[in-house]
């Protein structure tokens, strides 16, 4: 059964993703199922999705019930989930406006425009730069491709939209080089995913917002994948005390619904966009802000910030005990989003845990990404850590 599916989705689906032999049928907790009954944890989660992992309680009966109200509207009109939501995110970040998107790379986009809107009404022109970061990536369309870091994703697709420099992650001299008068925005991930887990330096990080605010440039940070509860704090950036200019968020923002969002200061939206600049059908449904709503409301009523705080340190040393495997070189991340850095390709690691009924994946062609549902526990990361031991051992030997 599940071969005769995954031909005829090899006949029919566009091949733009090499996948795994796998038809999922369910999931449950920290724990996917496969349609011969098979289970696997599931450290992935979606690519980071599945922040309270599957069938979480009450989240499912929060979506049925809205169902049951309306699930769309246009923008031309309000609707209560999505500002409930827009209050509790601003209220949760600092931050004083919100768009809300279908996903991060639209959320990208929206960043962007903003930026050059900002730039536009202060002097009228329109050739102003975005300094990126090198081996970044913030998503597929265009405008999020643009300011993707990594050569080999952009060169099939250009030209890009024009005006885009890329600087070295962590260093700010490497930032300040490439700032002119027409630099407009510093665009960046709090904690560098698809690039290989590379955090921002907290020096760093304070470096641009300084720089930021004398030469009246927007810092913009993507949180897509490392916000939302992932490093132990809402947002990444919180960590350190940088609040961006702009922020965009998505991915586990809506539990498993499609929903992303990009917010901005007061100050940032009072001279950016207007009526008129942005749109969009979907965004802000009832559907995926009621989601939206009820991820914030079991984030703070199942604590979840504390647990993945407490369960950080236990992942952290079971991960370093893996480091001492000759094919391993080091860990690094934040709380629930670490890497394994290895000294060559990891892809026959990774399918070999999962025929274990281990999920993992990459970040780069030698890094195991780990970004499991926040709600694992100790002996979730102690079954991750037997499976991955085993694995390493036999690519050794």
């Amino acid at each position: 059964m599940m071969t005769e599916l995954i031909n005829n989705a090899e006949q029919n689906l566009l091949h733009t993703y090499n996948r795994y032999p796998i038809v999922w049928e369910r999931g449950q907790g920290v724990h996917l199922y496969d349609l011969t009954g098979k289970r696997y944890l599931d450290f992935v989660s979606g690519i980071g999705v599945f922040a309270l992992g599957y069938h979480y309680a009450s989240f499912d009966d929060a979506l049925k019930t809205q169902i049951d109200k309306i699930t769309h509207t246009s923008n031309y009109y309000y609707n209560t989930p999505a500002i409930e939501a827009a209050a509790a995110l601003t209220s949760l970040s600092g931050m004083e406006r919100v768009f809300f998107t279908n996903s991060g790379a639209e959320a990208v986009e929206g960043a962007i425009k903003a930026a050059r809107k900002y730039a536009y009404e202060k002097d009228g022109t329109t050739d102003h730069e975005i300094i990126a970061m090198e081996h970044s990536f913030h998503g597929r369309t265009m405008g999020a491709l643009s300011v993707t870091g990594n050569p080999n994703y952009r060169e099939a697709f250009e030209p890009m939209i024009g005006h885009i420099k890329f600087a070295r992650f962590n260093d700010i001299e490497s930032v300040r080089d490439l700032i002119t008068d027409k630099t407009c925005a510093i665009l960046l991930e709090t904690v560098q995913g698809e690039g290989g887990i590379y955090p921002a330096e907290e020096q760093f990080l304070k470096a641009l917002r300084r720089l930021c605010d004398e030469r009246d440039i927007l810092l913009i940070l993507d949180e897509i994948q490392c916000g939302m509860g992932r490093t132990g704090t809402m947002f990444a950036w919180q960590r350190f005390g940088v609040r961006p200019d702009i922020m965009t968020i998505a991915k586990a923002l809506g539990g498993g619904v499609p929903v992303g969002a990009f917010l901005m200061t007061e100050q940032t939206a009072a001279c950016s966009l207007k009526a008129g600049d942005h749109g969009s059908t979907y965004g802000g449904n009832p559907l995926a802000t009621a989601a939206i709503n009820k991820v914030l409301e079991l984030f703070e009523a199942d604590r979840i910030l504390d647990h993945v705080n407490r369960v950080t340190p236990y992942l952290e040393a079971g991960l370093d005990r893996l480091v001492k495997h000759d094919y391993v070189i080091a860990r690094r991340g934040f709380g629930l989003l670490q890497g394994l850095v290895c000294k060559g390709p990891v892809g026959d690691i990774i399918l070999a845990a999962l025929e274990k009924g281990l999920v993992l994946i990459n970040a780069g062609a030698n890094v195991i990404r780990l970004i499991p549902p926040l709600i694992i526990e100790e002996h979730h990361i102690d079954e991750m850590v037997e499976i991955l031991e085993q694995c390493l051992t036999a690519k050794e030997s």
